[in-house]
């Protein structure tokens, strides 16, 4: 406790200097989007968003009891100027971890994989490649808790990403582990490479037939890729990183969806609807997920309490990553319109 008079109002004084430094580092846009009054409606939340330097924006709602809802705004390509279509592919990015997740959860319940097995059960070639692989064990590798390092925290990837990406599991090997097995958590992109090679060789063939025959189809989803290559880049919504005037939309970068198709997915992973008898108890990982990759930016959310999924869109990026934390802002922005606008 400080007891002299003198000494609480130096503190207090250290304090408040400490705070106004901290505010003077923090970009003024974002501290903007987060004290702004809240608008009445989505749109007018979507409009403003694009206002802050998004290029281009989709907003889908499916709130329990309504039909699903469209919001957009800026472009869906800048420079031929065309505007922010709701039926565009995006690419989903990290969010494809789910559709992975439930497709080893499926593999699973079939006894084909255990979450239970190491990683150098499935690829013994890996042992003494990447540090603990006969301890790290699937479940570990789902929930982020294996310590391999990630690939795509190596500088070295960066140097040429779409050539260095069809060998990105190089880029992970011969690391010290990040912690011990299951002792710490740590995101990793390279949990999920390795899942999906093992996939891989436990169903003899290319796991994306395996999650369209057991995910895709039986949705309904019609709107969801797999590869660039799958699609028509006229489809494709453009993807823009701050400072370079470059589309990335032509870039391999896995997974795209359009948001309802994104949305009914999660839906169905959250009401249980995706998996089959004895699956959801088994299944490891998130019900929620974002995703990032140049260009673009994802976020497909849950919300319980009002019974309403969110996924949004965003089509642009940056190095600071003051972008994905706006894109935050603006998401916890709608759910409380939602829930101001339901009640």
């Amino acid at each position: 406790m400080i007891k002299n008079k003198k000494a609480k109002w130096i503190v207090r004084i250290l304090l408040f200097a400490g705070t106004a430094i901290s505010l003077f580092f923090v970009p003024w846009i974002l501290v903007k989007a987060w004290i702004l009054p809240l608008p009445d409606t989505i749109q007018e939340q979507v409009d403003e968003a694009i206002g802050y330097g998004f290029e281009g924006m989709i907003v889908y709602v499916d709130e329990a009891g309504k039909p699903p809802a469209f919001y957009t705004g800026g472009w869906k390509d800048r420079e031929n100027k065309i505007p922010a279509d709701p039926k565009s592919l995006f690419k989903i990015a990290s969010i494809s971890k789910l559709y992975t997740a439930v497709a080893a959860t499926k593999l699973a319940k079939e006894k084909r994989l255990s979450f239970n097995n190491t990683l150098t059960d499935y690829l013994p070639e890996l042992k003494g490649r990447i540090e603990n692989a006969e301890k790290i064990t699937l479940k570990m590798m789902v929930q982020h808790r294996s310590g391999i390092p990630n690939f795509t925290d190596n500088p070295t990837y960066w140097e040429n990403e779409q050539e260095n990406g069809k060998n990105a599991l190089d880029f992970a090997l011969d690391l010290p582990a990040s912690f011990k097995p299951d002792k710490g958590y740590e995101y990793s992109n390279t949990n999920y490479l390795l899942l999906r090679r093992i996939m891989d060789k436990v169903l003899g063939h290319n796991h994306h037939e395996y999650i369209k025959e057991k995910i895709l189809i039986p949705l309904g989803l019609e709107n969801t890729f797999f590869s660039i290559t799958e699609v028509n880049l006229d489809d494709v919504m453009s993807g823009y990183y701050v400072g370079y005037n470059e589309d990335f939309k032509a870039n391999e970068n896995g997974m795209l969806a359009t948001a309802k198709d994104v949305g009914i997915f999660l839906r169905a992973l959250n009401d249980g609807s995706v998996f089959e008898e004895d699956e959801q108890e088994i299944y490891p990982y998130e019900y929620n997920h974002g995703g990032l990759v140049i260009g673009y930016q994802s976020l497909a959310e849950y919300h319980g309490d009002i019974d309403t999924v969110v996924v949004q869109f965003i089509n642009t990026t940056d190095f600071n990553g003051y972008e994905w934390n706006l894109s935050e802002i603006i998401i916890n922005r709608v759910v409380k319109i939602i829930k101001k606008t339901s009640k």
